[in-house]
């Protein structure tokens, strides 16, 4: 039976990953920052499918966070066959007006958590010549977005590492692959303080189970990214392909200004 590692694993994307893998029989690691809400899915998901399901409570913005995460299976003796690194947040508004502290740990988060957790697993991947790791990027990923700035470009980056990091581990039996989803029914736009105007005008917002159905697809055709939500979020992402790159972050500029 493997064990998958999921971070953010208290709500949306996350605890979808938990629910549909619990229903294949894999046992779980689950992390993120609510203990109360880890445990009472842990709870659930033992109950409904006779798995084990551990919980670690960190905030992976802090300094040694992957370490402290990575020390604990290790003590335990838990071989992490699938890392899903999803926790991450943004923040909208003019990057000069916004919090400091902020945009630094969503770098923490988006991008350096996700780095020292995929240093820590892959090893024993390769080794084993089989594994999964599974990167949470987005269709903000494929263009600069005014107002996102920090988020779109750390998205930028998880995007271009895991490519690079699926070419890099093919041979060894490891599928790397990058999961970038559009709208999804999360807390993202809460948490990123989006004007209340704008959230009403968004539209094909997808489901977090569509999203991680998708994605599970994916890994069976050894794919290294996959863009969720169908036609519309593909041809956004492709559009930086035929248009130059100031005509599309000025369109975005308009389109994202409150």
């Amino acid at each position: 039976m493997s064990t998958a590692l999921i971070t953010g694993a208290s709500a949306g994307i996350g605890k979808a990953f938990a629910e549909q893998l619990a229903a294949r029989g894999t046992n779980l690691v689950l992390v993120a920052r609510s203990e109360d809400k880890l445990q009472e899915i842990a709870s659930d998901l033992k109950n409904k499918h006779q798995i084990q399901v551990d919980v670690i409570v960190k905030d992976l913005t802090e300094a040694n966070a992957a370490q402290f995460v990575f020390d604990i299976t290790d003590s335990q003796g838990l071989t992490i066959d699938v890392l899903i690194n999803n926790a991450g947040f943004g923040d909208y508004g003019e990057f000069s007006s916004r919090d400091g502290e902020k945009q630094i740990k969503m770098i923490q988060l988006n991008i350096l958590s996700l780095v020292d957790l995929t240093h820590k697993f892959l090893p024993l991947m390769r080794i084993n010549r089989a594994g999964t790791i599974i990167n949470i990027s987005s269709i903000a990923a494929f263009q600069p977005m005014p107002y996102l700035s920090v988020y779109a470009a750390s998205k930028a980056f998880v995007l271009n590492f895991s490519e690079a990091l699926w070419a890099e581990n093919r041979d060894y039996g490891v599928k790397v692959l990058v999961v970038c989803p559009g709208p999804t029914e999360t807390n993202f736009f809460n948490q990123a303080n989006f004007p209340e105007s704008f959230t009403s005008k968004t539209s094909s917002i997808s489901a977090p189970d569509e999203v991680v159905k998708d994605t599970l697809a994916a890994l069976e055709t050894n794919k290294q990214t996959i863009v969720n939500g169908g036609f519309v979020n593909n041809l956004i992402t492709n559009l930086p392909r035929f248009l130059p790159r100031e005509t599309i972050v000025g369109i975005l500029e308009k389109q994202f200004k409150s």
